[in-house]
C-alpha cells in the first residue's frame, strides 16, 4: 500500500516535469526554424513581390522603401496575378 500511495504523490510531479520539458522543447524546435515566405509591397500604385524573406525582413524592407501597404504570406511563393493564357 505504501508503494501506492508514494507513486500517487509522485505521479502528478512527474507529469508536469515532463510536461515542461516537452513544452521547452517544442520552443527551442520552433526558435531553430524560421519560416520564409513572399513578401508584398505596394508603393505608388505598384504592388512588388520579394520570395524568401522571414516576416521581419519584410517588415523591415517595406518600412525602408516606404511602402504604402505590406503584407506577409508564410511558405509561399511569389504569384504574378496572372494565368498565362
Amino acid at each position: 500500500m505504501t508503494g501506492r500511495r508514494r507513486m500517487r504523490r509522485i505521479a502528478p510531479f512527474a507529469l508536469g516535469v515532463l510536461l515542461t520539458l516537452g513544452l521547452a522543447g517544442a520552443d527551442a524546435q520552433q526558435a531553430g526554424s524560421v519560416l520564409t515566405g513572399s513578401c508584398y509591397c505596394m508603393a505608388a500604385g505598384e504592388l512588388r513581390c520579394v520570395a524568401d524573406q522571414t516576416e521581419d525582413q519584410c517588415n523591415r524592407r517595406c518600412a525602408q522603401e516606404l511602402c504604402d501597404e505590406w503584407f506577409w504570406l508564410e511558405r509561399r511563393s511569389c504569384w504574378n496575378w496572372g494565368y498565362g493564357g
